[in-house]
C-alpha cells in the first residue's frame, strides 16, 4: 500500500476507476492505492508564481515531518548554487525539488522529510545534522555531499551518484543501510563510514 501525502485533487489522474469521493470523504484525505496506481499519478504543473523559488528561504511552515502543506513548495529548476545561509534549518518537508541545483548549499539541520527531488543536484552540499526522511534521492547528483550527524530513514537512492560523499555518524535503519550498499558510487572511505562489508 502506498500512502499519498499529496491531495489528490492536484494530482492528475488517468484512470476512470478512481472517483472524486471515496465512501463520501473528499479526496483531501489520505488515500491508499496499490503499486500499479502509483504509476498513473503526476506531478502538479510547475508553478507559476514569480517569487517561487525564494519561497525555500522561508520554507514550508507547517506539517513539517507529515508532509503536510497549505499551499505546494514548487522549487523545481530553481538555482541554489553556494547559497551558505539562506537555507540553513528551514523545512522543506514535501517539497518539489526535481532538476534543482543546490551545488555547494549549506543545508545544515534542514528537514526536507517527504521531498521529492529525483534529478536534481547536490554536489558538495552539507546535509550535517539534517532530517532527510524519505526522501526520493533517485537519480540525484550527490558528489561530495557530507551527511554527517544527517537522519536518513526511508530515503531511497537510486541510481544516485555518491561518489566521495560522506556519511560520518549518519543515522540510518538496516533496511534503508543495505539498499545503500547496493549503490556501487559510494567511495571505499564511504563504504566503511556506513559499515559496509
Amino acid at each position: 500500500m502506498v500512502t499519498l501525502s499529496t491531495p489528490l485533487s492536484h494530482n492528475s489522474l488517468s484512470s476512470p476507476e478512481l472517483s472524486t469521493k471515496r465512501h463520501g470523504c473528499p479526496l483531501h484525505q489520505p488515500m491508499y492505492l496499490s503499486e500499479s496506481h502509483v504509476l498513473l499519478l503526476r506531478l502538479l504543473p510547475l508553478s507559476t508564481e514569480h517569487n517561487r523559488c525564494e519561497r525555500a528561504f522561508v520554507g514550508n511552515t507547517i506539517g513539517q515531518a507529515n508532509g503536510v502543506y497549505d499551499k505546494p513548495l514548487d522549487l523545481r529548476f530553481c538555482d541554489y548554487t553556494n547559497e551558505k545561509s539562506k537555507l540553513k534549518g528551514k523545512s522543506v518537508a514535501a517539497a518539489l525539488m526535481s532538476d534543482a541545483k543546490f551545488d555547494g548549499a549549506d543545508m545544515f539541520e534542514a528537514m526536507m522529510s517527504k521531498a521529492y527531488v529525483v534529478g536534481a543536484s547536490f554536489k558538495g552540499t552539507d546535509f550535517s545534522n539534517a532530517v532527510l526522511d524519505r526522501v526520493n534521492f533517485g537519480k540525484v547528483n550527490l558528489q561530495g555531499a557530507i551527511f554527517k550527524n544527517t537522519v536518513l530513514s526511508g530515503s531511497t537512492f537510486d541510481n544516485a551518484q555518491l561518489e566521495d560523499a560522506v556519511f560520518e555518524d549518519t543515522i540510518i535503519g538496516d533496511i534503508d543501510l543495505q539498499k545503500l550498499y547496493t549503490n556501487t558510487s559510494i567511495s571505499a572511505e564511504g563504504r566503511v563510514e556506513l559499515g559496509c562489508r
